[in-house]
């Protein structure tokens, strides 16, 4: 195949996706071995295994940074966690958390890869059915079309996050020419909503397997899109059906699981709350089915879970802003950060010195997502502090907990089949009920309806009030206190400020953190006063670092520009 503008064509490494070309010589048309051949896909097996080679995509596929976790471009760069670990390993990320990338840092491409890698494998499904065998019928085609056209969205909607406007290319491209030269000049906004809402309008309110998505969690997506566009009247009626009629793929109505910790754990996979995840499994013969994302992002000592490799430490800011008032609600405006509002913590100290943890009012999500001293780390043990820290000057005292497997889980949820035990079968939320909540009362906020965005908000917030953490004997981990918001809302810019910081504290650590500052406009006040005060505790890694406004979306990796020009491919401002 010859080069196609966008790197497509290198991108095609899967043998099910790869369909025969025609030459004009005949006698020369020899079929390759090894290559499945497009008439073989076109049986409704081929277009199903071609669609889950799409659906397979989304959890990067053994690329890190491609993942929808967005563990890096989404809460690294939005001040939840640092790179964490020693600044020699994985040293790409580190320009990337202190906003110096470029265009040709290593690591700007692995999301465009990899998103252009789920827009090759859906469109391959949508050309393949346009000559479908035999035994496809209507309902095979529309059912089979309006999942690839979903999963299309979400790669181009991941591009749009990161990039802003890339080279559009649907499954009229003839990818074995090698002649298309496609500008991004054209806005993404409206390709991607017409693909949402085609899934919207196509796709069935169940499936028969739990993991593909069905019309409520397109509904929840395309609501989400037009949330990001601020048409938020939009987004309002999409997200008040979801929520008053929704149901998961397997029929279970919308809901939120009774205690958040549960909502980590593998045996309450595919629960009332999940609008779509993907579907993660271990013990499969291939650890890319495990979450390959987070095999770096445990505790590093080999009494840990995962062994290795003390990637992905939340930060100072992000712990500091669990902290509760007397009436259990959270500081706004940053006041978690100050005097005796700061968590105490045992930066600096050794796992044998004398260290006791924080007394004072807590939200206990951050304990179910945060592993800190003196805290039950799951049911391993109490987080020991630094000998569980691979480099406390570079990464401070804390340890990651999402998505980490416990004890129990071990060799169900977990896999050893690789050199770290560091692969889960958890699965991996995209959208999940309480984010569909609150950005519902994001909505409503924008439209007037203040009190309805309250009740979403303490609705969040009463389970959070159920989920305390709590040690062997019975007692509680910490001090925790949890209140609603019980006088009514009348300003709107008090509302907006507790529905953003209540995202940061429920959906923490889960990718969303720096696409949601930069939505709200806040993004450049926001970063430059997180990245000055984690500089005060990690110096070297931190110190100097600011935010400008170029950041709000990656440069557009120039290995791609060099394929066509850069009067083609058009970089984004300031890089």
């Amino acid at each position: 195949m010859n080069n196609f503008k966008l790197k497509i064509g290198a991108l095609l490494s899967s043998a099910a996706m790869m369909v025969a070309v025609s030459c004009s010589d005949d006698f020369l048309n020899v079929a390759p071995t090894g290559v499945l051949a497009e008439n073989q896909l076109s049986t409704v097996a081929g277009l199903e295994a071609s669609l889950i080679a799409a659906y397979s995509q989304v959890n990067g596929r053994a690329n890190r940074l491609a993942s929808a976790s967005n563990w890096v471009w989404g809460s690294i760069r939005g001040g939840e966690a640092n790179k964490g670990t020693d600044p020699g390993d994985f040293a790409t990320i580190n320009p990337i958390q202190r906003f110096e990338t470029n265009s040709a840092s290593g690591d700007i491409g692995a999301k465009w890869n990899g998103a252009y890698e789920g827009i090759a494998r859906a469109n391959s499904v949508l050309r393949l059915i346009q000559n479908p065998a035999d035994d496809v019928t209507e309902a095979d085609i529309t059912r089979i079309s309006a999942q690839a056209r979903f999963l299309r969205g979400h790669y181009y909607f991941e591009l749009k996050r990161d990039y802003n406007n890339t080279p559009y290319v649907d499954e009229t491209v003839d990818y074995g020419s090698g002649l298309e030269e496609i500008s991004n000049n054209q806005d993404l906004w409206p390709f991607i909503e017409a693909d949402f809402q085609y899934a919207v309008d196509n796709l069935p309110p169940t499936q028969p397997q739990v993991g593909r998505v069905n019309q409520w969690a397109a509904k929840a997506y395309l609501a989400k899109v037009y949330l990001y566009q601020g048409k938020y009247a939009e987004a309002k009626t999409l997200f008040d059906d979801v929520i008053a009629n929704g149901v998961t793929s397997n029929g279970v109505k919308f809901g939120l699981v009774d205690q958040y910790q549960n909502l980590w754990r593998g045996a309450f996979d595919n629960n009332q709350e999940t609008v779509w995840a993907y579907q993660s499994a271990a013990g499969t013969g291939s650890v890319n089915n495990a979450n390959p994302e987070f095999d770096l992002n445990f505790p590093y000592n080999s009494a840990a879970p995962g062994v290795c490799c003390g990637f992905y430490q939340p930060s100072f800011s992000f712990v500091n802003s669990f902290r509760t008032d007397a009436n259990g609600l959270p500081l706004l405006d940053r006041q978690y950060n100050e005097g005796a509002n700061q968590v105490k913590n045992d930066m600096g100290l050794g796992s044998g010195d004398d260290f006791t943890p924080d007394t004072g009012n807590l939200d206990p999500r951050l304990d179910h997502t945060v592993g800190r001293r003196g805290i039950p780390y799951l049911d391993w043990q109490d987080h020991p502090g630094s000998s569980w820290i691979r480099n406390q000057p570079n990464g401070g005292p804390y340890s990651n907990k999402k998505y980490v497997y416990s004890r129990d889980e071990v060799g169900s949820f977990q896999d050893n089949s690789s050199w770290t035990p560091g692969y889960t079968g958890l699965n991996v939320y995209i959208i999940r009920f309480s984010d569909v909540l609150l950005m519902s009362a994001e909505a409503d906020i924008e439209t007037g309806n203040l009190e309805s965005a309250r009740q979403k908000v303490n609705r969040v917030r009463e389970r959070a009030q159920n989920s305390n953490l709590e040690r062997e004997d019975g007692t509680l981990a910490a001090n925790y206190v949890v209140g609603l918001y019980e006088t009514p809302w009348t300003d709107p810019t008090v509302a907006r400020k507790a529905v953003r910081l209540e995202r940061m504290l429920e959906l923490g650590m889960e990718g969303h953190r720096f696409y949601d500052l930069v939505r709200w406009g806040i993004v450049n006040e926001e970063m430059n006063a997180y990245l000055q005060y984690e500089a005060q505790f990690l110096s070297s890694t931190f110190g100097g670092a600011t935010f400008t406004d170029p950041y709000i979306y990656n440069p557009i990796p120039l290995d791609q520009i060099d394929l066509v020009g850069s009067d083609i491919l058009i970089q984004n401002p300031g890089f």
